[in-house]
């Protein structure tokens, strides 16, 4: 016998044992892994894009997602969540005891093991509040990918409205230095005077310094674009996009609401949290229940070796204490509850605001386009036949030049809304997909 405790105390010391796992605890490792593979969380790392000048939106997207340190510090909150199922699943270390009886000599040796067994189904009820933990940190993990994501998106349209705005500057600039040669020609032959050329010339001169402080603003653009990358200081340059992409989605908003109840990454964070809170409260009221211990030991001295088990039961009287468990679990069940019902009133209020600013950027941007843009150009080329045969005066050029500058970025503008409204909503709902992103394909614990 003394030699079956000494051989089975060296097995548990050096070789250690492996506990069973529980259902969720495998379903929780199987999407960990799918996810690391996509985030390359693992030793094998995963390639990330080479961003050029030629890279299209969607890879600078996933270049964002895969690189950026806020998605990785939520990937390991939830990491470190999901051990935690195995360690509240496992049986409690098992003690190894002594004793010896001593007067003038030793008569007795007793070396053993006790070994602590949680009643009433405690280990499965802890297992099941450690999995709800870990859907919680999975759908915080969701919600940095998708504020990642919205913070790309932001800095890429507003990158495409500068460089929309220098663009449209630089032809109204050309455009004026051609009305500046049309005010000579009509000074030099006396049908026009020099007020005229003033004129375009005070118009350059504002739309040159509209340029350079256009310019100035794109280096603070820049360095956000780079940050939304997940880019440090020290890093290179990233490589500017040559061309900006814009989304030809149009959304239903009778069907965002229930795509929001079932996909929102808050919602479903929260939810989680009403789900830690049901299984805290189960485990509060299995508190008035009893746990137990059992032992062996083995008197070596004796012969024939005695063998002496033990058996220990908690008791569980304190029931003031079990009843302030349970009724603090009840309460945090409730107001996790609460939270979720106040969560989705906003995210309804929410909702309906980002769906009107998106339909109102695109009626805008439709406006403008298809009505507004030629009838201003029109207006312009009228204007300028008009003061060359002398028929019209220089400011009605002014004017009609600057209407059609007005209208092109008014329509540079809308459109940048109506994207910026559309990322929102995708951060809003999450039911828009972002492509080639982790967690696209995963499903919630």
């Amino acid at each position: 016998m003394a030699s079956g405790l000494a051989a089975l105390g060296s097995v548990l010391g050096l070789t250690g044992c492996v506990g069973r796992q529980v259902a969720v605890e495998k379903a929780a490792r199987r999407q960990i892994a799918e996810v690391a593979s996509q985030l390359g969380a693992q030793p094998g790392e995963v390639n990330l894009p080479t961003l050029t000048a030629d890279s299209s939106q969607v890879d600078a997207l996933r270049y964002a997602v895969l690189k950026h340190p806020r998605i990785r510090a939520a990937y390991y909150e939830w990491a470190r969540a999901v051990e935690r199922i195995t360690v509240e699943r496992s049986l409690p270390d098992p003690v190894f005891v002594f004793e010896a009886d001593v007067s003038d000599m030793i008569s007795s040796l007793m070396p053993g093991l006790m070994l602590e067994l949680p009643g009433s189904r405690k280990r499965a009820l802890a297992a099941r509040a450690a999995s709800a933990e870990s859907e919680v940190k999975y759908h915080e993990l969701e919600v940095q990918v998708q504020q990642v994501a919205y913070g790309f998106k932001k800095a890429y349209y507003q990158l495409y409205f500068l460089e929309s705005k220098l663009r449209v500057n630089a032809e109204s600039l050309e455009l004026l230095k051609d009305l500046e040669a049309i005010a000579r020609r009509q000074n030099e032959v006396g049908k026009a005077t020099l007020q005229d050329v003033l004129r375009t010339q005070i118009e350059q001169d504002q739309m040159a310094a509209e340029i350079a402080n256009l310019g100035d603003a794109r280096q603070a653009l820049l360095a956000q674009y780079k940050a939304a990358l997940g880019l440090q200081r020290h890093d290179p340059e990233p490589a500017m996009p040559g061309r900006f992409e814009t989304t030809a989605l149009e959304v239903n908003p009778d069907q965002l609401w229930q795509t929001a109840l079932t996909r929102n990454p808050t919602l479903r964070t929260m939810a989680a949290e009403v789900r830690v809170a049901e299984a805290s409260l189960a485990m509060a009221k299995r508190s008035r229940y009893p746990d137990f211990s059992v032992g062996l030991e083995a008197d070596i001295k004796a012969s024939p070796v005695m063998v002496r088990p033990s058996f220990g039961v908690t008791l569980p009287i304190w029931r003031d204490k079990i009843a302030a468990e349970i009724a603090s679990a009840q309460s945090a069940k409730q107001a996790g509850e609460a939270r979720l019902a106040a969560e989705q009133i906003m995210v309804a209020v929410e909702l309906a605001e980002k769906t009107f600013m998106f339909r109102e950027a695109t009626r805008n941007q439709a406006l403008i386009q298809h009505d507004l843009l030629p009838k201003a150009q029109q207006s312009l080329e009228v204007a300028r036949a008009a003061y060359i045969t002398g028929r019209t005066g220089f400011l009605d050029v002014i004017e009609a030049s600057r209407s059609l500058l007005d209208f092109e970025l008014q329509s540079i503008e809308a459109q940048t809304q109506r994207e910026l409204s559309l990322a929102e909503l995708a951060l809003l709902v999450a039911g828009i997909p972002t492509e080639n992103t982790p967690l696209k394909n995963s499903e919630s614990n």
